[in-house]
């Protein structure tokens, strides 16, 4: 062992906050959704246990067959089962140099599948490998809240492949390249399947329970049973007023006086709410925590290459399922449609669990994961494209064309789902879905463009707002920062308090945009007294105003409590409410002033003013304020009123609320609550300008690091680094005089070797380690750490500019860059460094960092890629990373 910063004796040992847990809580973790359970360390035993190598190690490459086969033209000899041992020279000598390897053949060693039958070695056998190939080095799987190597995995996936059509020449090769190639479409087939059918068991559970809290369905004269929600109990009826069979809690209970009854009603309400969102908030803090939200921004996250365990697994799907219908039902201000997409993401892990082709790896895996997301959106909008779009412009980290074709199928099969089940009995895909039988007139676009304003400036003022709240929430003056639970119930009695005396209030989110989107003349029963006439319209207005203010709080609250919440259906109400109030205010004046100059387009006895366009034209306002996504919202927007002519007015409004939001901050929310929890997500879309300075003022230099030198290490040594020093990988240099780069060892692989040396070749302590190819020494008696280390990591110049390396990080989804002076190590930078370099000056303000899945602030140190240990300033004077960096 040995290091070269003069202060490595000073730092007491830090636990990592991501460290790998024992094998029984690994068992637990087979439905984490994002990475293999198959890759434990300790599955498998790479060496044998007497303590020696087969035949022992060939320092000369096999003679190659006098008439090589197909595969042997691709592929090296250790791939051919003709394969012999040679005996183990007293003084070896590797021969052969004149074949260069290459990434592919590199890793068809490391990671093949094991075939004994067909002549396949294990990947993790020392036998059948050769140990002195240059390469990325073996893998043993990633630890949770690690980031994964892209290049390493899509190379897999190549050799794979090659690996596919090799084995199987002529027809069954075809027939085996066409069922792998289906597999992901299996996938996606399966998941909208299974998508479609949640969301409409969502919708009706919820509808029922929602209305559960006004009164039951009883069988009085139509057989009305308690199982129906009202709409269904008074089907074929004009207006609940004239239905027999929906009876209210005070008529069931007898009150017969209006004060009595409102007071019983009132009661009723109250304590189902309290209780629905106390069964949900149960549920998410006893059973999955990984359930609560929305769970957006962890897909992003994961989607840009994060390991979150657990986050994508089978339980955390039941729970947000069950949890959904009864936030959903208890009337808070949270949605279903971003917790839906979260939903999607589960159910195609569940199925990936299937098919070891896609299963394996962990770059295919967030393909598919893309794909999946847009079915949640599909049946959450009623929006099939509306669905890819999102996905490409709001999840997606890489979003090659194949998988907008795997999104378009996947939410094309869930939307035919939904629509097969027709949970609403009207043939619409969701409830609010509208279609207008008018146009809109050209002094509309000023109006229009208010509503676009307004929306802006929603969106910058929720997410400021939801910001401090969630700061306050999770700081120490928070009475409720230990009891979550009360959080939500006390959260959720003062939503019944407010919302029962409102009628706009006291409906269903979903119930109230619909009545806000719909014409009043294709409304039978105006229950909520939305279309009122003459002087009874202003009080209609100041009620539409005082529920838009009401439910902007309520919404800044509710998101982020422990309960499943979305926030695109409340900011779709509350964009709603105040579109309506403009389209209410534009349409008197149009009444009183027919023959104002601007008015003139109108046509004699026929409206001209539609107040429910305005409607949709706010919520598509207020979604782009708060996200500030722009096409997708447009084509959801256009989907759910089919109408081709409002599709300018939407195009306007969102183009001006997104503007106006980003004058104010560049994040939307979801990005706001990545920065919020402190997750390594770099988005590759992200073109703010960087300083035009040389990395090596940002990097972690030399002096800083701690190396392990090629030679001169025990097992009992490089134990005790790993003790001292709790990072997740260390560069591996020549020696300290020099520091030429070798490579760089992750400390996973280091300690599967490390541990399968002493446990299957029962090695002493004492025995020898080295990283550089030793040809005096025995492998009997030595250990060769090389086939672990990655010898040709991604190296750059010391002199490169930032720009660059931001740039190589972003989009080739890099975990750590090592810079080198002439093959000398000058130092090192991971992506947790470049993401507080970008956040610097916000990260110190950022109250809520490390409350979310990622640990942050810690006071007993840190890790990282870099074996850099530091303080918690971000980054100091002269530019230098912190060490805090936690990639994997």
């Amino acid at each position: 062992m040995s290091s070269n910063s003069p202060h490595d004796n000073d730092y007491a040992p830090a636990v990592a906050s991501s460290s790998r847990g024992s094998p029984a809580q690994e068992d637990e973790d087979f439905d984490d959704g994002v990475e293999d359970p198959a890759d434990e360390l300790l599955t498998e035993d790479p060496l044998h246990g007497n303590g020696h190598l087969n035949g022992g190690v060939s320092f000369k490459r096999a003679q190659k067959a006098a008439r090589p086969s197909f595969a042997s033209r691709f592929l090296p000899s250790p791939f051919q089962s003709s394969r012999t041992s040679t005996p183990t020279p007293s003084h070896g000598v590797r021969s052969g140099h004149g074949v260069q390897p290459t990434t592919g053949n590199i890793l068809s060693y490391l990671n093949l599948p094991t075939d004994p039958s067909a002549g396949i070695p294990d990947s993790k056998d020392a036998v059948s490998l050769d140990w002195y190939v240059e390469g990325p080095g073996r893998r043993v799987g990633y630890d949770d809240l690690t980031a994964i190597d892209w290049i390493y995995e899509y190379s897999k996936e190549r050799t794979r492949l090659r690996q596919l059509v090799s084995n199987a020449p002529g027809l069954l090769g075809q027939l085996k390249q066409v069922a792998d190639a289906s597999q992901i479409w299996w996938i996606l087939v399966a998941t909208g399947i299974a998508v479609g059918g949640i969301a409409a068991s969502i919708d009706v559970v919820s509808d029922w329970m929602g209305d559960l809290k006004q009164g039951a369905c009883s069988n009085v004269e139509d057989g009305g049973k308690f199982y129906l929600s009202r709409p269904f109990c008074c089907w074929g009826t004009n207006s609940y007023a004239e239905c027999a069979d929906w009876r209210t809690w005070s008529t069931m209970l007898g009150v017969s006086n209006l004060f009595g009854s409102y007071v019983i009603e009132y009661i009723f309400f109250v304590c189902l709410s309290v209780l629905f969102a106390t069964c949900a908030s149960l549920l998410v803090n006893r059973y999955s925590p990984y359930a609560k939200q929305s769970g957006i921004p962890e897909i992003k996250t994961v989607l840009g290459g994060f390991v979150i365990r657990r986050f994508l697994g089978a339980w955390t799907l039941v729970v947000k399922s069950l949890g959904l219908c009864l936030a959903v039902a208890s009337g808070m201000w949270l949605g279903k449609e971003g917790p839906l997409v979260h939903v999607a993401c589960c159910c195609a892990n569940v199925f990936m669990k299937l098919f070891d082709g896609i299963n394996g790896n962990e770059a295919r895996k967030r393909e598919t994961l893309s794909a999946a997301a847009a079915s949640g959106i599909s049946v959450a909008f009623g929006s099939p494209i509306g669905g890819v779009l999102f996905s490409l412009e709001q999840l997606s980290y890489y979003f090659p064309d194949k998988t907008m074709w795997a999104s378009f199928v996947c939410a094309m099969v869930a939307a035919v789902t939904l629509q097969a089940f027709d949970p609403f009995r009207t043939g619409k895909l969701v409830l609010y879905q509208v279609t207008y039988h008018s146009g809109w007139h050209l002094f509309e676009l000023v109006p229009f463009a208010l509503i676009g304003i307004i929306g802006g400036l929603y969106g910058a003022m929720f997410i400021k707002l939801n910001m401090l709240v969630n700061r306050w929430r999770t700081s120490k003056h928070n009475p409720f920062l230990t009891r979550p639970v009360l959080e939500v119930i006390i959260v959720a009695l003062i939503t019944a308090l407010v919302s029962f005396p409102v009628s706009f209030l006291r409906a269903q989110s979903s119930e109230l945009v619909e009545y806000l989107f719909a014409e009043c003349r294709d409304i039978s029963d105006d229950y909520l007294g939305l279309c009122k006439a003459g002087i009874a319209n202003t009080g209609v207005i100041f009620i539409l105003l005082i529920s838009a203010l009401i439910g902007f709080l309520l919404a800044t609250v509710t998101f982020g409590l422990q309960i499943p919440a979305g926030i695109l259906l409340p900011s779709m109400a509350v964009g709603a409410l105040y579109g309506r109030v403009i389209g209410l205010i534009v349409e008197v004046w149009q009444r009183e002033h027919p023959n104002f100059i601007a008015f003139r387009s109108c046509e004699p006895d026929i409206p001209c003013v539609t107040p429910g366009t305005y409607a949709v034209i706010g919520a598509a306002s207020a979604l782009a304020g708060a996200t500030r996504m722009t096409v997708s919202i447009v084509v959801i927007m256009f989907e759910l009123t089919g109408a081709l002519t409002y599709v300018l007015p939407i195009m306007i409004a969102v183009m001006l609320s997104k503007w106006v939001g980003d004058a104010f901050g560049k994040r939307g929310i979801y990005e706001s609550w990545i920065h919020f929890n402190g997750y390594p997500f770099l988005d590759n879309k992200d073109d703010t300008p960087v300083p035009d300075v040389p990395v090596s003022q940002i990097m972690t230099r030399y002096d800083d690091l701690v190396c392990i030198t090629a030679t001169g290490h025990t097992t009992t040594s490089l134990r005790e680094l790993l003790g001292e020093h709790r990072f997740r990988g260390f560069p591996v240099i020549n020696e300290l005089r020099e520091s030429v780069l070798l490579g760089y060892i992750s400390r996973t692989e280091l300690t599967f070797a490390l541990e399968t040396a002493s446990t299957s070749r029962a090695m002493p302590s004492t025995t020898e380690c080295y990283f550089q190819h030793q040809p005096l020494a025995d492998p009997t008696v030595t250990l060769d750490l090389r086939p672990w280390m990655d010898q040709t990591p991604i190296t750059l110049s010391s002199r490169s500019s930032f720009g660059l390396v931001k740039d190589m990080f972003e989009k080739l989804g890099l975990r750590y860059i090592i810079f080198t002076d002439r093959g000398s190590l000058t130092g090192l930078l991971t992506k947790k460094d470049l993401w507080y370099v970008l956040n610097e000056g916000e990260v110190g303000r950022a109250g809520g960092l490390g409350t979310g899945v990622l640990r942050e602030e810690r006071t007993d140190g840190g890790e990282d890629e870099r074996g850099l240990m530091g303080d918690h300033d971000g980054a100091d004077a002269d530019g230098h990373g912190d060490g805090r960096g936690e990639d994997g």
